[in-house]
């Protein structure tokens, strides 16, 4: 209890004491649990309910016997649009103007949320509630995702009591990165196991509320639930993609057109509303050739069955709430938090990690390793021709704010709480809207202060009225948008907006042209009225700068890379030597040793059993940094030593030493010296004698992994660098330190900078 707050008696003794027990608080008796699942990447047309032939009959199920809302929209983007649920603010007001990754050092960009802007889970865990985090959390700065970075910013440090999950913005489905709570785990199987990330979420989900019911029957949780689904990659057990062969071998241009119709059939969209046309930079699906036609179908099979496959994992644990009895006094919205991704390109992808290296994403090689997409040897990704699709009937992607961009699916089940017949729900909400909601419902005021923190004004509306009334008025009237540069204004049933170019500097903002659609009866954006009402578009231009002052938008920026991100201060200081353990976590990449274009030496102290009393010779894992879609190993095969450098999956470089090393204690060395740009001559010492080189023509450039593979001394992360071992691949010698000595600092020339940044979009 808080000094001063006793209400008993104190004597000299307990003879006349009175002793005093403050109340537990506890929500008022019946208060309904709340269950929020965020989606990822999934576009407005790709659940059943919503026009798609994926099959996804919990959601289904869900909509039909609650509410659907048809006029759900996001920012644009992941981070910011989690930030706008868990606050009920705007994310440039959240810091997160972007993802965390590409911070900049503004107020509106800088990855941090206020204290001042509360989670929705502190309030309900300083009411009683029991709040837990599972899956994606992507709302602590990048930097701060590490063993040694302070915790405030992770789920525990924000009102969650357990959190479960990854915290960057995607990981590997089969091996994933795992936070519990605030230190990183090894996730509890292998793809060789049946191991799935979605399944491992679920059943951490059911656990927390089977944990708390056997204690407390009646005290009510907030579970905020995120599976990796559907962002890139997209891998799912073979089997749920396999139920998809063939299914979409049409293409994505009858897609459209089916989806579309079952929309308008279905009154999902108002009677009218006409099929946005397929963008000039997506081929007709006829024109494509057949082997073509062939991998993207599959491609697009992956998505499918990592949709499903997420759909039936939820059905698990609507059962379990249903058999607990709680499912019927549960808030349960399932949304996605931005349109369908365009990150695959125009001819999809087998490894995300390409674009930040400069590499090639060939359809010839997806042909070839067909077989492989959805499993663990791919980071796969659609090409952008099923995105258009997927956003149905709009225009354009994730990442802008034409109406692909943020328009989304919204599903709120609540039996004790919703009414009418009609399913449909067509009133304009933005993700800043859950928040009061929420509340609302909770019977629950914003409070003005929260763990002794002023609290600034909630920018949403509540939506609470339309639960019981599908006639009630829309009471979010005005929204701004922006992402990268791309901004557009909602007001009253009408929208401007404008598209900008990503990365391009070429063109200045005060010269993007802006589009004025009356989206109330032209929800797909198809009739441009800037030229018939230049007064009105002239206004609400004015507004969205009035708007963009007020909530932190400035300065534009449409630069996803540049000085601003990749020169911010590094988390830890710089240094020219590193030392690692065996046995340690993962170390992130952003925090390990940075050893790309520049001459570098490993140095493993190690002592080496004698295999005559052993039984073998040494093997195992001395320090890797990566995964097979691209990083590089240090290790022993058959107790000689071995360097492989994987190129983004893409080329192996192999250094291999033709005699195992005799037993006792030895200095095994890999030292790299840099010949060129990101290419040298890598050298194999022992005891500081050469026994090895060879030649690496093509040195990782910029990353080595986008799904959280780090360092790790002594054993493998569970996709191994390299083929020629299985994970875990311990160590049989005993390491004492892996040293690891950089040539000054990492050598980037600008010009080569840039082309990278352009590549990657």
């Amino acid at each position: 209890m808080e000094p001063g707050e006793f209400e008993g008696t104190i004597r000299d003794d307990f003879d006349g004491s009175v002793p005093w027990w403050p109340e537990r608080r506890r929500p008022a008796p019946g208060s309904p649990n709340v269950v929020l699942v965020v989606l990822d990447d999934v576009g407005f047309a790709q659940l059943g309910c919503f026009g798609s032939d994926i099959h996804t009959p919990v959601l289904d199920r869900l909509a039909g016997a609650g509410l659907q809302f048809t006029n759900f929209h996001t920012t644009a983007l992941c981070s910011p649009t989690r930030s706008c649920l868990l606050t009920g603010r705007n994310h440039h007001s959240n810091g997160m103007g972007r993802v965390v990754e590409l911070a900049t050092g503004f107020p509106g960009y800088d990855a941090t949320i206020a204290r001042a802007n509360g989670f929705l889970s502190q309030i309900l865990v300083d009411r009683g509630y029991a709040t837990w985090a599972v899956g994606k959390w992507h709302l602590a700065p990048e930097d701060e995702c590490h063993l040694a970075a302070p915790r405030h910013n992770w789920p525990l440090g924000r009102g969650f009591e357990r959190f479960y999950g990854f915290l960057e913005g995607e990981t590997h489905q089969f091996v994933p990165a795992l936070v519990s709570d605030n230190h990183q785990v090894l996730p509890p199987g292998t793809y060789e196991d049946g191991y799935h990330l979605t399944e491992d979420l679920v059943d951490t989900a059911i656990g927390y509320v089977s944990d708390l019911r056997a204690v407390d029957c009646d005290k009510p949780f907030f579970l905020y639930l995120c599976p990796g689904a559907c962002h890139s990659p997209h891998q799912a057990p073979r089997s749920w993609i396999d139920r998809y062969a063939g299914r979409f071998d049409r293409g994505w241009d009858a897609w459209r057109e089916t989806a579309f119709a079952r929309q308008l059939a279905e009154g999902i969209l108002p009677g009218g509303t006409e099929l946005s046309a397929r963008p000039d930079w997506v081929p007709a699906w006829d024109s494509l050739s057949e082997d073509t036609r062939r991998l993207y179908a599959r491609y697009m099979e992956a998505f499918a069955g990592f949709l499903s496959h997420t759909d039936d994992q939820l059905g698990r644990l609507v059962d379990f709430l249903d058999r607990t009895g709680d499912l019927d006094n549960t808030i349960l919205l399932v949304l996605s938090d931005n349109g369908a991704s365009s990150e695959g390109g125009p001819t999809g992808s087998v490894n995300d990690v390409r674009p930040w290296n400069m590499a090639p994403r060939s359809v010839e090689e997806a042909l070839s390793r067909i077989d492989e997409i959805g499993g663990p040897l791919c980071h796969n990704n659609y090409p952008w021709g099923w995105t258009v699709a997927g956003n149905t009937p709009f225009r354009r992607w994730k990442r802008e704010v034409h109406e692909g961009g943020v328009a989304d699916p919204l599903i709120v089940h609540w039996p004790a709480g919703t009414r009418g017949e009609d399913r449909n729900r067509n009133q304009y909400i933005h993700a800043i809207d859950v928040f009061p909601t929420v509340l609302e419902l909770l019977g629950i005021d914003a409070p003005d202060t929260l763990a002794g923190v002023a609290q600034a004004p909630v920018h949403g509306t509540s939506f609470a009225e339309v639960l019981a009334d599908p006639d009630a008025p829309d009471r979010h009237l005005v929204q701004y948008y922006e992402m990268f540069g791309c901004r557009a204004l909602y007001l009253d049933g009408w929208k401007a907006v404008t598209y900008h170019p990503v990365q391009d500097t070429s063109v200045a903002f005060v010269d993007d042209e802006w589009e004025l659609y009356h989206v109330s009866v032209d929800p797909s954006e198809c009739h441009d009225l800037a030229a018939a009402e230049p007064e009105r578009l002239a206004g609400m231009v004015g507004r969205w700068w009035d708007e963009a002052r007020t909530y932190g938008v400035l300065p534009l920026d449409n630069r996803p890379f540049s000085d601003l991100v990749f020169d911010r201060p590094r988390p830890v200081p710089e240094r020219s030597r590193y030392v690692y353990y065996p046995g340690a976590a993962a170390v992130p990449e952003m925090v390990a040793v940075n050893v790309r274009n520049r001459s570098h030496r490993i140095a493993a102290t190690v002592d080496i059993p004698d295999p005559a009393v052993g039984g073998a010779p040494a093997e195992g894992v001395l320090v890797a940094l990566g995964s097979g879609l691209g990083g590089w190993t240090f290790y022993l095969a058959d107790g000689r030593p071995a360097y492989v450098h994987n190129f983004v999956s893409l080329e192996e470089h192999h250094i291999e030493a033709d005699e195992p090393l005799p037993p006792g204690r030895h200095e095994v060395a890999f030292r790299f010296e840099r010949t060129g740009e990101h290419r040298g001559v890598g050298h194999l010492e022992v005891d500081g004698v050469e026994v090895a080189r060879g030649e690496i023509p093509r040195f990782t450039l910029t990353k080595f992994s986008v799904t959280g593979a780090g360092l790790t001394c002594g054993y493998s992360d569970g996709l191994p660098v390299t083929r020629r071992y299985e994970a875990p691949f311990r160590c049989t010698g005993t390491i004492e330190r892996i040293v690891i000595d950089v040539d000054g600092p990492p050598w980037v020339d600008p010009e080569t900078e840039a082309e990278e940044a352009m590549a990657r979009q």
